[in-house]
C-alpha cells in the first residue's frame, strides 16, 4: 500500500527530499492546471468516448521510475492515483508516495471536496504544453 500524503506533505518531498511529482491524468487536465515541476504519464487517455485506458503506462511509468526512483503521483482526486500506484506495486515497485487530494481535491460520497488538493492549496503550480515534462516527450 503506497504512503498516502496530503499536497503539503507532497511539497515538502519534492522541495526537500528529491522527490519528482507524476501527474497521472489525462495530457488536456495538466495541461490545464499542474503542480509545477510535475511531468505528465497519464493512466487514461481523453478521447470522445470519455477517458480511456491508456496502453502505454506501465511500460513507460516504468522506464521513468528507472531514472526516478523517487515519486509522489498525483491526479484529479486521489483515485487515478491510487489505482496507479497498486499497479506499479503489483510489478514490484515500492516506496511509492500518492498525494490523496490531487489536483482538484478529494470528494466525498455527496460529491463534497472533503480535503482541497493542491490548487486550492495554494502551492507552485504551472499550465500550458511542457514540451520536457510533457507525456509526449516522455513516452519517446
Amino acid at each position: 500500500m503506497p504512503v498516502r500524503l496530503s499536497p503539503a506533505e507532497a511539497h515538502a518531498l519534492l522541495r526537500d527530499e528529491g522527490y519528482v511529482y507524476v501527474d497521472v491524468r489525462s495530457v488536456p487536465e495538466y495541461e490545464g492546471g499542474r503542480p509545477e515541476g510535475s511531468y505528465n504519464i497519464p493512466l487514461m487517455n481523453a478521447s470522445p468516448a470519455g477517458l480511456q485506458p491508456n496502453p502505454e503506462f506501465l511500460a513507460v511509468m516504468e522506464a521513468f521510475l528507472d531514472a526516478h526512483p523517487k515519486v509522489v503521483l498525483g491526479c484529479q482526486g486521489g483515485n487515478r492515483s491510487m489505482r496507479a500506484a497498486e499497479a506499479l506495486e503489483a510489478r514490484g515497485r515500492t516506496g511509492l508516495r500518492e498525494q490523496r487530494a490531487g489536483w482538484g481535491g478529494a470528494r466525498n460520497a455527496y460529491g463534497q471536496v472533503a480535503e482541497p488538493g493542491w490548487s486550492a492549496a495554494g502551492l507552485p503550480a504551472a499550465s500550458g504544453p511542457d514540451p520536457e515534462r510533457g507525456y509526449a516527450a516522455l513516452k519517446k
